[in-house]
């Protein structure tokens, strides 16, 4: 009588993120440097990995660290990397280099972002810009601040942003890859999916585009009434590979595209 192997715990969450890699199990062998006869008794649960393997797999698939500490469980071993809050005391220092960051990005906006792109953390030149083009009872119905949320929501930026269609094409992309690389969560594909639910938002926005470009420098331009601001951001990581909070920290800083930008925010500074 045969008997049908379904795989152990790890073997599925391996085929998961292989799928999700789209890699074939000689393809991920041939990039790991083991036999594909190996990761296939891996993942029906014939063969038992290794602590180094389940790494090693991992950093072939390029398995975000909070998805790693997942495979390692799995597979019977501890997780290895931590996740402490922002606001424990180790994180202290952390705490004072962030607000350094965002001082220095003054009289610019800036923005601490978690993986969700919920926004922890602003300085004084991002809620000034929040302050002149959006109602601050309509931001407050939004819910918990996310910066997704506030550029494409119709009581958010977007009716103030003069491209917005290609600002938030490029915008949504981010997200598209944020779920297919697993960074973002079940959170981020809810988020997503709201935002594509909104009026107006074109059809081939729904899909993943690889080729897209997701250069961190995007281009917004704001108007409401005679004021105008036009800046394009960066996207900084602190990629710290031991801690999952930090890791996944952004920091978006906006910067003036142009002189009548930068006068106008100097402006808004001095009141």
């Amino acid at each position: 009588m045969s008997t049908t192997v379904t795989g152990s715990p790890f073997g599925k969450a391996l085929r998961h993120w292989r799928a999700q890699r789209r890699m074939s199990q000689l393809h991920l062998a041939l990039a790991a440097g083991v036999s594909s006869r190996h990761v296939s008794f891996v993942e029906t649960g014939r063969a038992q990995p290794s602590r180094e393997m389940v790494v090693l797999l991992a950093d072939v698939l390029e398995v975000p660290p909070r998805h790693r500490n997942d495979l390692l469980t799995a597979a019977g071993y501890a997780p290895v990397y931590r996740e402490t809050a922002l606001e424990a005391p180790e994180m202290t220092q952390v705490r004072r280099a962030l607000d350094f960051m965002l001082r220095q990005q003054e009289p610019y906006p800036a923005l601490v972002l978690d993986r969700h792109w919920n926004v922890l953390q602003v300085n004084e030149g991002s809620a000034r810009v929040q302050r002149l083009f959006l109602d601050p009872a309509a931001v407050a119905r939004l819910g918990p601040p996310n910066a997704m949320r506030l550029m494409f929501h119709p009581d958010g930026f977007r009716p103030h942003i003069v491209n917005w269609e290609a600002t938030a094409a490029s915008l949504v992309q981010w997200l598209h890859r944020d779920v297919w690389s697993g960074f973002g969560g079940e959170a981020t594909r809810r988020l997503l999916d709201e935002l594509l639910a909104y009026p107006d938002v074109p059809r081939q926005w729904r899909t993943l585009d690889l080729a897209a470009s997701t250069a961190p420098f995007l281009p917004i331009e704001f108007r409401k009434g005679d004021a105008a601001l036009r800046y394009f951001t960066t996207l900084t990581s602190l990629g710290t590979p031991h801690d999952i909070t930090l890791h996944e920290l952004r920091i978006e800083s906006f910067f003036p595209a142009d002189g009548a930008t930068e006068e106008a925010s100097r402006r808004l500074a001095a009141g």
